[in-house]
C-alpha cells in the first residue's frame, strides 16, 4: 500500500500534470488502455519510487515502464474476471480503513487529505481494489501450487539458518585494498582487480585472517582484520546491508569507498531464538462459487449450516456432507494444527478472531465461502520446530516470487498486446 506522506509530498509535482488528449496507448486482448489511465497509474507509482528513494527516470522511460505494469495489471484483472474472483465493497472498505488507521486518520479524513493535495481518491480506491484482487488471483493461480519438501528445509537450515535468527550483534572481519587520494582510472582498476582476486581465494577456502594479515591495508590487518562485535545499531555503514542479510561465514563482494575496496566477512552472529508461535486447531466447511452457485447462494447455505451446528448438529458430519474442500471433507473439515501464514489472509483473520469452540459467520476467501470453527489453541515453543517452520515459510516465499514472475511472463506472452504509446496522438 502507498504511504500517505509520499502521496502528499508528490501531489504538487510537475510530473503529475495530465495531458488533455485521451488516446489509446495499448490494446490488451479485447480491452484498451487510454492515456488518462496511464496518467492515473503514474500518479500512483511516483510516490512508491519516492518512498524507496529511487531516482525518477525520464518521462519517456517512466511512461513505458508504467504502461507495462498497467498491462500486467489489466491481464490479471481479465484473468480474475474469467475465474469469477471479485472484491466486494465490504472487503475494500476494510482495506481502506486499514490504510487510514495506519496513518492515524479516519476514512473520511483520508479521502479529504488526499483530495486536498491533488490525489484522486477514486483512483486510489480502485488501485487498492486491484491490489487486493491480484493478490487473491495469485493465491489461487500460483501460491496454492507451491510445495516445499523436508529435504529443501534441511538444506536451508544447513546453509542459511542464521538468517532466521533475530540478530542483536555481529562480529566482523575486514580487508581493505587502499586507493591513493585522487586515484587514476588504472589505479582504481588495479585495486578492484586485487580485491576480486582476494575474494576468489577466500571463497575457495583460504583463511580470512591469514589473507588480511598479508594483504590488507586496513589498520587491523595484523589482527586478521578482526573488527570485533557490533550491536546492530552500531554497525559501520559499509557493513549494514551485509550484517542484516549475509549468513555466518559469508564475505561481501568488493565494496568501493573513497579509501578503497573493502571485503567484509560476517565472522559470527549473536541473536535471539524465534518467539513461540500460537498454533490453532481448526476445521472448516467450504462452498465454492461457480455458474450454478452464486455468491449469495454460497453464503446462505453456510448460514443455514452454521445455524444447524449452533443447534446441536455435528460439525464433522455436516462438513463430510457439504464441504467442497475434498482434501478435508472426509476428515470432517479438520485442518489440523495451523501455523500463522499457513492460510490465506482472509481465512487467518477470521480464524484468529474466534474463541475456542466458536463458529464464524460465513466469509469469503480466494477459494470460496467458508465457515470455520476453532477447536483448540496452543503455544509451540520448540526451537527446532520453529526454525523449520520459519525455513519453510522463507522457502515458500522465495518460490512464490519466482513462480509469480514465470506466471506473469506466461500471461503476457499468451496475450494479444498492441502498444500504441509512440504512435502519434499521444
Amino acid at each position: 500500500m502507498l504511504l500517505l506522506c509520499t502521496l502528499l509530498a508528490l501531489a504538487g509535482s510537475p510530473a503529475l500534470a495530465s495531458r488533455p488528449l485521451d488516446s489509446i496507448v495499448a490494446v490488451v486482448n479485447n480491452d484498451v488502455i487510454v492515456h488518462s489511465e496511464l496518467q492515473a497509474e503514474i500518479d500512483l507509482v511516483l510516490p512508491e519510487l519516492q518512498a524507496r528513494g529511487t531516482n525518477i527516470p525520464s518521462r519517456e522511460v517512466l511512461e513505458k515502464q508504467v504502461l507495462e505494469r498497467l498491462i500486467l495489471k489489466r491481464l490479471q484483472l481479465q484473468q480474475a474476471e474469467q475465474l469469477g474472483i471479485e472484491v466486494d465493497e465490504e472487503t475494500l472498505t476494510q482495506a481502506l480503513n486499514g490504510i487510514a488507521a495506519r496513518n492515524g486518520l479516519s476514512l473520511e479524513e483520508l479521502r479529504s487529505t488526499l483530495e486536498q493535495n491533488g490525489v484522486d481518491f477514486d483512483n486510489f480506491r480502485e488501485d487498492t481494489r486491484s491490489q487486493i484482487l491480484t493478490s487473491q488471483l495469485q493465491q489461487q493461480a500460483v501460491m496454492r501450487n507451491i510445495r516445499v519438501s523436508d529435504a529443501e528445509v534441511d538444506r536451508f537450515l544447513e546453509q542459511e539458518a542464521d538468517t532466521l535468527i533475530q540478530r542483536r550483534e555481529v562480529k566482523l572481519q575486514h580487508i581493505l585494498v587502499a586507493l591513493p587520494d585522487s586515484p587514476t582510472a588504472s589505479q582504481v582498476a588495479a585495486a578492484r582487480s586485487k580485491a576480486q582476486g582476494l575474494l576468489r581465494r577466500l571463497r575457495d577456502g583460504a583463511d580470512f585472517a591469514s589473507i588480511a594479515a598479508a594483504q590488507s591495508d586496513g589498520r587491523r590487518a595484523l589482527d586478521g582484520g578482526d573488527l570485533g562485535w557490533f550491536p546492530m545499531a552500531e554497525v559501520p555503514t559499509l557493513a549494514v546491508e551485509a550484517s542484516q542479510t549475509l549468513a555466518k561465514g559469508e564475505v561481501t563482494d568488493p565494496i568501493k569507498s573513497p579509501s578503497g575496496f573493502h571485503l567484509i566477512k560476517i565472522a559470527d552472529i549473536k541473536g535471539d531464538d524465534p518467539e513461540p508461535v500460537r498454533q490453532t486447531q481448526a476445521r472448516h466447511i467450504l462452498i465454492r462459487t461457480n455458474e450454478m452457485v452464486s455468491e449469495d447462494d454460497a453464503r446462505r447455505r453456510l448460514e443455514q449450516l452454521r445455524l444447524r451446528i449452533l443447534g446441536g448438529d455435528d460439525f464433522a458430519t455436516l462438513a463430510r456432507a457439504h464441504s467442497d474442500d475434498t482434501g478435508t471433507a472426509l476428515k470432517g473439515g479438520d485442518l489440523g494444527w495451523v501455523d500463522p501464514g499457513d492460510t490465506v489472509p482472509e481465512f487467518e483473520e477470521a480464524m484468529d478472531a474466534l474463541a475456542p469452540g466458536e463458529v464464524s459467520q460465513p466469509f469469503r476467501s480466494p477459494f470460496g465461502w467458508h465457515i470455520v470453527q476453532v477447536q483448540e489453541r496452543r503455544q509451540q515453543d520448540t526451537t527446532d520446530e520453529l526454525l523449520r517452520m520459519k525455513a519453510e515459510a522463507a522457502l515458500r516465499q522465495r518460490k512464490a516470487e519466482e513462480a509469480t514472475d514465470i506466471w506473469l511472463r506466461q500471461l503476457r506472452d499468451e496475450a494479444y498486446v498492441d502498444l500504441r504509446l509512440d504512435q502519434g496522438g499521444y
